[in-house]
């Protein structure tokens, strides 16, 4: 009964098979194969828009260089407070952009246009001493497992384009949220003003694939040097880009987010009846948080064999837990520990 993430699942058959294939042969390097040629027409029909993509190896990467293209050395990234690019990268998009993120608190994991309003009016546009405002971050699904609707997002792209604001969005669980919304890709990212989107494929069953997608080429300058001076230009792109293309045939994505939103339905349905057990967001793709009343019961799960990862620090002794399914997520898996926390609690 492993919740403790979406990347403890390892690859579907198709990813492994794509990677196979690829292996067959030769083919030219650093990107001049044919797959990586072939993503770019692929993702311009997903988002059913000319887009530019360019194939990295990890999240961390594709949010750093993203908002590194977006954002000069004295500008702000505004993103939620708690962001996978401002608690979970080790400063990378510091590093990479030499910006400031700033954070806009929000109790579901979403920034708001009120949010950001209130932020950027620390920062005085033309005055030297201030950092100038450059960028907003979305997460979706955000890191509490709420989805941003076309709405929400185009919101706050509208507010971004009054301000001269680029916007970025965090895409690493972004399939989830696309079958949780029932939308096309389009509708949540470039319909909806995003300008630069890192698509992720890892947390969805790729070995170890992303994309940062471009939706605005003005953008785009001079993203392959950074790709490149960053490490990752890979000599051997072929695996990374056959991934890609794997996650997108046949709607491959769709299947393997159908299956992990499922389960985590089901686990909320099954906490939510189960008295003293509070499940603390709406689930709205693959995450479930809820709280059990001591410590004694988080314990208890994990003597049993329970996998899952505590949160944040608890309030009044109350642990708040986090179960992420995947697209391997056993049905049985579900039934077995929602059965062990009714016995625990």
């Amino acid at each position: 009964m492993n919740f403790a993430s979406d990347n403890t699942a390892g690859a579907p058959p198709e990813i492994i098979d794509a990677i196979v294939r690829a292996n067959s042969g030769t083919d030219r390097s650093y990107g001049a194969d044919q797959a990586s040629k072939r993503l770019t027409r692929k993702f311009s029909d997903f988002f059913g828009a000319d887009v530019t993509v360019f194939p990295v190896a990890t999240g961390t990467a594709a949010n750093a260089l993203a908002l590194a293209s977006i954002t000069p050395r004295h500008g702000v990234v505004f993103c939620h407070q708690g962001a996978h690019i401002h608690v979970d990268e080790c400063g990378a998009p510091e590093f990479y952009t030499s910006a400031k993120l700033v954070t806009v608190p929000s109790p579901d994991g979403k920034v708001t246009v009120s949010g950001v309003r209130d932020a950027v009016k620390h920062f005085h546009r033309g005055d030297v001493h201030h950092a100038q405002p450059a960028a907003i971050s979305l997460s979706q699904s955000t890191e509490l497992g709420t989805v941003y609707t076309p709405a929400d997002v185009s919101a706050i792209t509208a507010f971004a384009r009054d301000q001269q604001l680029a916007v970025h969005m965090d895409g690493a669980r972004f399939s989830n949220a696309l079958v949780s919304l029932g939308c096309t890709p389009a509708d949540v990212s470039w319909k909806a003003g995003i300008d630069v989107l890192s698509f992720g494929a890892t947390k969805n069953g790729a070995l170890a694939a992303e994309a940062v997608i471009f939706f605005n080429s003005k953008h785009v300058g001079d993203f392959g040097y950074m790709r490149k001076r960053a490490g990752h230009l890979f000599s051997k792109m072929r695996f990374l880009s056959a991934q890609l293309e794997a996650m997108l045939d046949g709607d491959l994505w769709r299947r393997l987010a159908t299956h992990a939103n499922s389960m985590a339905t089901k686990l909320e349905t099954g906490l939510r009846a189960i008295p003293g057990v509070t499940v603390t967001q709406p689930v709205q793709a693959n995450e479930v948080f809820f709280t059990v009343p001591n410590h004694k019961v988080r314990k208890s799960l994990e003597e049993k064999g329970a996998r899952f990862l505590l949160w944040s620090p608890p309030e009044d002794d109350i642990p708040l837990i986090r179960l992420v399914c995947s697209w391997a997520t056993p049905q049985d898996d579900v039934d077995s520990f929602i059965s062990l926390v009714r016995k625990s609690v």
